[in-house]
């Protein structure tokens, strides 16, 4: 995953209205019952199925930490999907979504002015129709690079072009160098 996937995924955690199960035997549960089987289930994090009953079971307390991580991953992405979908709708048809970010900005400019790129901390709210393109872009399974572009060209018309109030020459904007990215909506 890429650094715009982690910041959705941490956005839609922060909007649990309850906390998932932590122990291993209450994950395996729940897993059960989202995906119907224990050979469903061993699939989905690469194990036998004998293993997934085990745990189950309680037979096992404990998986191997990289097969634990897998399990977290596979119940958290499937946790109060209803949630998370409420809220994504939510920013993308009126709410929109906040970017925070440090990171270094190029831009394209006109003649006599600077397009040297430099480190900026942004915190920018973008309207809805940004939220829509990126949720969908990564629903599609669209690259890093690609949401990338999408946010970038929400600075430039909400930041940088002030919703065309100034800088009207800027032509593209590029996000390169992240420190940090975080979303919120």
């Amino acid at each position: 995953m890429g650094e715009i996937d982690d910041a959705i995924e941490r956005a839609d955690r922060e909007a649990f209205t309850k906390d998932p199960p932590k122990t291993l035997k209450g994950q395996i549960g729940f897993l059960l019952k989202q995906l119907g089987s224990a050979k469903a289930v061993a699939q989905e994090i690469g194990v036998t199925a004998d293993s997934v009953n085990r745990y189950r079971r309680g037979a096992r307390k404990h998986a191997r930490p990289d097969i634990a991580a897998k399990i977290d991953d596979a119940v958290r992405q499937r946790w109060q999907p209803l949630v998370r979908k409420r809220r994504q709708r939510r920013a993308a048809t009126t709410g929109g979504i906040t970017v925070e970010t440090r990171a270094r900005f190029g831009y394209t400019a006109p003649v006599g002015t600077t397009d040297d790129g430099r480190f900026r901390r942004l915190t920018v709210h973008l309207p809805p129709e940004y939220a829509q393109r990126l949720f969908d872009a990564r629903d599609t399974g669209a690259g890093d690079q690609q949401m990338r572009g999408i946010i970038a060209e929400g600075f430039k018309e909400v930041y940088f072009q002030d919703g065309g109030g100034r800088a009207m020459g800027l032509s593209d904007v590029e996000i390169n160098d992240i420190d940090y990215l975080d979303l919120d909506y």
